[in-house]
């Protein structure tokens, strides 16, 4: 069993920063696919980014703004979001799976944090 918990959201102006962190607990935390997903209201999950040992993926809504990183001696991961705008604002989710997932699909994820808020502002 693998626990996920989210951090770091909150309220920012649009042009503002946050980093959002997503800590492990459980099974090694190196073998999966980490990915970090969103949902605003009254829309579907949709992708941020990913990261495995074989690469990094991102939405391209985020690329370029979105920064995803990993410390494996930690157990945690990170979404470094910079220039943020009204229209990222969700619920954002952490993830993780087998490291040979389909990393944009929600499918390929066994294990979910609960959550945590970002709102940009205007």
């Amino acid at each position: 069993q693998v626990q996920l918990v989210e951090s770091g959201g909150g309220l920012v102006q649009a042009g503002g920063s946050l980093r959002l962190s997503c800590t492990t607990s459980g099974r090694t935390f190196s073998n999966y696919l980490m990915a970090w997903f969103r949902q605003a209201p009254g829309k579907e999950r949709e992708f941020v980014a990913a990261i495995r040992w074989s690469g990094i993926y991102y939405a391209d809504s985020v690329k370029g703004r979105f920064t995803i990183s990993r410390d494996n001696a930690k157990n945690t991961m990170y979404l470094q979001m910079d220039s943020l705008k009204p229209e990222d604002t969700a619920v954002y989710y952490c993830a993780a799976g087998p490291w040979g997932g389909t990393y944009n699909y929600p499918s390929a994820y066994n294990y979910w944090g609960q959550g945590t808020q970002v709102t940009v502002s205007s």
